[in-house]
This record gives structure tokens, sequence and C-alpha cells, in this order.
């Protein structure tokens, strides 16, 4: 089977128990007949939702390896399937990575056994929210900026800034959106750093109690002029749509699907830079697949199923050379900016904050644990 001959599979990587794993393992053993995953909806699709998206029924006929995607919709809903140590893996955003690694939940993955890796944009390795202590804790997958969105029949003049979002005389006020999860508290302090300098703010996941403070007075004011949150991508599309909002936070793909569809929509990258996400897959500490795992993560990051995956979901590939493949769209990484390390650098990809600073500043940083209350408290 060519993709095992890829991997050079060896030995098996591990015994039937759930002994937890703390080390990168050195080689792959022969597949189980297994994978549990826990995936955002559309990572894991084998033709059931359209017939001609089936990247999972090639890796199972090629691995041997029976797949069970279970679909989360939130990173806390990730994090609480995870604590159970039913499933062998996760795709992981940056709000729930940082956890999964701090609570022991996930290994280390020896990078050298992913063929695919060496390819991945070097701007989503070795980051604080997929590694710890020089140790890699998952593979890149895809990845996304946070853009403001906007009605451009009814939001003039066209803002280029967050503040226009934090306006509490805002004209627009009850059609606002905004990202409903503790995480977005950092979209706040990502526009502090410009609009209070004297905050002293430099990464928006390694705030101090005062630069947290400040964010959450912000948050709570803007609470005001909220229409609606929104964690769910088509009930945001669906509002922009109708024109009950008409500006906030949106990703790349819910602009792409309005427009289609005839909403009057533009998007902007803010002169403040923006937040964004990035997926790692992560290999579970009690993994009892782990070798189908290893090969998935393989799989998962080769060319010809990023392209089918970034397609199909609607964000930037982590292997460039899926570009090239990406057939029913050639313009998709140019939209999505996928190779534009430029643009990736004003991104502030999602890192769970911890009380040691994200930043190495110190360990006097507000953790994620005030950030989940806080987030409560904002929204009343």
């Amino acid at each position: 089977m060519a993709l095992l001959a890829s991997l050079s599979i060896f030995g098996a990587a591990c015994g039937d128990d759930k002994k937890e794993s703390t080390e990168a393992i050195t080689e792959i053993g022969d597949a189980e007949d297994t994978l549990n995953l826990i995936v955002w909806a559309g990572y894991a699709e084998d033709g059931s939702t359209y017939p001609e998206y089936d990247w999972v029924t090639p890796f199972e006929a090629d691995t041997g390896c029976a797949v069970n995607a279970q679909t989360a919709a939130t990173s806390d809903e990730m994090f609480t399937l995870m604590e159970t140590g039913e499933y062998d893996g996760v795709s992981a955003s940056g709000d729930a990575s940082v956890r999964l690694i701090d609570a022991g939940l996930v290994a280390p993955v020896n990078t050298s056994l992913i063929a695919n890796y060496a390819d991945l944009s070097p701007f989503l390795k070795d980051t604080v929210y997929n590694s710890k202590d020089g140790k890699n804790y998952g593979v890149p997958h895809g990845w996304g900026a946070n853009y403001l969105m906007y009605n451009t029949e009814v939001v003039d003049p066209a803002p280029d800034s967050w503040g226009a979002v934090f306006d509490a005389d805002s004209p627009y006020a009850g059609s606002v959106t905004a990202y409903d999860a503790p995480i977005y508290i950092a979209d706040a302090a990502l526009y502090l750093m410009t609009a209070q300098p004297d905050l002293g703010i430099t990464d928006p996941y390694s705030l101090t109690q005062e630069q947290f403070d400040a964010a959450v007075d912000l948050l709570k004011v803007q609470n005001g002029i909220i229409g609606e949150y929104w964690n769910d991508y088509t009930k945001t599309q669906a509002a922009f749509e109708q024109g009950s909002t008409v500006i906030g936070t949106t990703w790349q793909v819910i602009y792409n699907l309005a427009t289609f569809n005839g909403a009057t929509l533009a998007t902007v990258l803010p002169v403040e830079g923006a937040t964004g996400w990035s997926d790692t897959w992560m290999l579970s500490s009690k993994a009892e697949h782990p070798n189908c795992m290893y090969m998935w993560m393989d799989y998962i990051t080769s060319p010809d199923v990023q392209a089918q995956v970034a397609y199909y979901f609607g964000e930037a590939p982590a292997n460039p050379k899926a570009c090239d493949l990406i057939v029913d769209d050639p313009t998709h990484c140019d939209v999505f900016k996928a190779t534009d390390s430029a643009f990736a650098e004003a991104v502030h990809f999602w890192a769970t904050p911890r009380k040691k600073c994200l930043d190495g500043s110190g360990d006097n940083c507000v953790p994620f644990s005030e950030w989940i209350k806080a987030w409560t408290e904002i929204k009343g």
C-alpha cells in the first residue's frame, strides 16, 4: 500500500492499553483497524454530505483504518470530548490546543515521521499554540484571518479600523456582530494595542490584569451595540445576507458564501491587524490507535488532500503545494493569502492564554480560566 510505504512503517508504537504517552514515538507501527477523531465540520468528509467530496474513503482503503469522526461546534466542546480519552486525535484551534497540552491530554508528535511536514508553511510551525518546551504537539492543517466585514450599501464610509465595532455611539448599533467565545477578548486587546498604547499591550494573548481589565471593559461597552454574537458561521452568513447584521467579525468563507448569494459585502484587514485561527492535528496522550493517527496526519497534509479540504472548508492550506491542485478555483490561495507570509505576520493566531505569559514576558498574565469567567460577565 502506497501510503504505508511512504511512511516507512515499522514495529508497533504501543500496546493495547490506554497508557498515557508523554514522549513522541520513534517509529510508526502496523495500522490498527480504527481511527477516532474529533473534527471541525468539513475536515473529514466521506462523501455522505456531498458525493464529490470524499477524502476519508481513500485513506481507509489505503491504510485499513476505519475513520469515526465526531464533529464539534466549539473549542470548548473539543476539549471536553478529549477529556473522555475516547478519541485518538483532534483538529484543535489555538484556543484549545494550549489547554490540551497543559492538561496532558495530547502527546508530543515526532514530526520526522510525517513525510509532508517539511512542506508545510514555516510560519505555522513551532508556535506557542502547537509546541511547548521545544517539543511539537501537532501538525498544522489550515488557517485563516478574522476579518472585519461590512455591508457596502449601509456602512459608510468604508471602515479600516476595528474601532468601527467598538464605537459606543455606532450608527449601526443593534446590527453589529462579534465572535462568541472567550478568545474574542483578544480582539479587544489587539485594538487597544494602538488605541491605548499606554497600556503597553504587545501580545493580545499575554495580558496583565490591568490590560485584561481594559479589554473586558471595552467589550462590556461593545455589548450595548451588539445585535447578536455568533459561533455558527451559517447563522452569521444568513444574518449578513438578510441585512440584520451589517458589520462585524467574519471568516473569508462566510464572505464567499454570502456574496455568492448576492449579499453586497466587503472585507478588510484593519490597520491594527487581526486575530486568526490556525488548526493543528493533535494526538491524544491516551490514543488507542496512534499508528492510524500518524498515518492520518501525514495523509491530511499531503498536497492533494490539502487542496480538497481547503477548497471545501474555505481556508488557506498549511501545505502550499496544494495551491496548484485546487482546480475548481485557481485563485483560491490568492484569495486566502495562503503563501503570503507578510499577511500571516499581521495575523495574531489564537493561542490559549496562560498565567506564564505566552510571549515570555513573565508569569503574571491572566489565565484562560479568567477569560471564560469574564466572557460570561461581558455578555450579561
